[in-house]
């Protein structure tokens, strides 16, 4: 794992896994460009994820309760489910973030970081896009082909759905905030962009916005968390702001030096543990300021 912004791995093999992880190229072409490269089969092994890494709270943690959660989705598959996180210990209402995953459905990464939301002091949830389908199926691959097999804005309306559900649940308190990673970060954009109404603070990981055609929409308040060698999301950054800036929009913008796309999910070599352990915990006090109040 990354501690220090020095990889063992060349830059060229995590801009690879980027192309690969989002569809631009394929597994074979992915391994045979590390190969020419010269990447050990280990080093191969590092930029793919190995979940057992990313357990930072269990699943029997005593201070957690978690279930799934069927939701209504009239306008989207119908009905969709998530993994619903809560303190065990309530008094009084909570605020209720939305977790959302990357573009390979509900993994086991993901659930993770909905246990830590519901370790300081939040209900949580984290929908499955792949619920239609079945679910998350085990492995990423299979996960990624999946996602994208699907209707894009009906997952879009899922994501929505969720939202209504979550923050109008009997144990919130009426805030909803949204934190979002890779495809989730771009679905956080879009909840701020489509129903601005009901999101009060959104955490976009290196997401793109969504449509221009929506920008004007946004009220806020954003937190956008950005890795310095992330040049595929960086490049959406510069119109995005000036959007947001033209439109009085409150957001803060953090980027991470020396830190790739995914530098959040601690289960490949991607993983940034100082960029990491900042941008969670900016997290946490951009919600605690917007949610708790």
């Amino acid at each position: 794992m990354n501690n220090s912004g020095q990889h063992p791995i060349p830059q060229e093999a995590f801009d690879w896994y980027d192309a690969y992880a989002h569809g631009d190229i394929d597994r074979r072409t992915f391994l045979a460009r590390l190969a020419a490269l010269g990447v050990a089969a280990s080093a191969v092994s590092g930029l793919l994820p190995n979940y057992a890494l990313a357990e930072q709270v269990s699943f029997n943690d005593p201070d957690i309760v978690a279930r799934y959660q069927i939701f209504p989705s009239p306008d989207g598959h119908g009905e969709g489910r998530g993994y619903l996180v809560a303190p065990r210990e309530v008094e009084g209402s909570l605020p209720v973030v939305l977790v959302i995953h990357e573009n390979r459905g509900l993994n086991p990464y993901v659930k993770d970081v909905a246990r830590r939301l519901a370790k300081a002091g939040y209900l949580a949830l984290a929908p499955d896009a792949l619920y239609p389908l079945g679910g998350y199926p085990g492995n990423d691959d299979e996960g990624r082909t999946m996602q994208r097999s699907m209707d894009r804005s009906k997952i879009e309306q899922d994501f929505i759905a969720a939202a209504r559900f979550l923050k109008a649940h009997e144990q919130g308190n009426g805030k909803l905030g949204a934190v979002g990673f890779c495809f989730g970060g771009y679905v956080v954009n879009m909840l701020a962009a489509v129903v601005p109404e009901l999101l009060d603070a959104g955490v976009p990981f290196y997401g793109t916005p969504a449509s221009d055609t929506l920008w004007g929409n946004i009220r806020g308040p954003l937190m956008v968390q950005l890795g310095e060698l992330d040049k595929r999301v960086n490049a959406t950054w510069p119109d995005y702001e000036a959007a947001l800036k033209a439109a009085d929009v409150p957001y803060e913008m953090h980027m991470y030096p020396a830190a790739n796309h995914g530098f959040h999910n601690d289960s490949t070599a991607r993983y940034d543990e100082a960029a990491a352990s900042l941008a969670w915990q900016r997290t946490l006090d951009f919600f605690s300021a917007n949610l708790t109040a």
